[in-house]
């Protein structure tokens, strides 16, 4: 299984999926979606929770 392929989708689909939560947030005053500056801002460092737990992947 190519891991460096899965962390890189992975980095992606969390930019784009804290915008989406922030944007929602924005959008409906709801002040929990918010919490997709967390999702972002792994997404940006290049900081991947998962690879860390599970130690299948490397973060270069």
């Amino acid at each position: 299984m190519n891991y460096d392929k899965i962390r890189k989708n992975c980095r992606v689909i969390r930019i784009v999926g804290g915008i989406a939560l922030i944007v929602t947030g924005f959008i409906t005053g709801n002040a929990w979606f918010y919490l997709g500056i967390l999702p972002l801002i792994a997404g940006i460092a290049n900081f991947c929770p998962l690879c860390l737990i599970t130690k299948k992947c490397s973060i270069k």
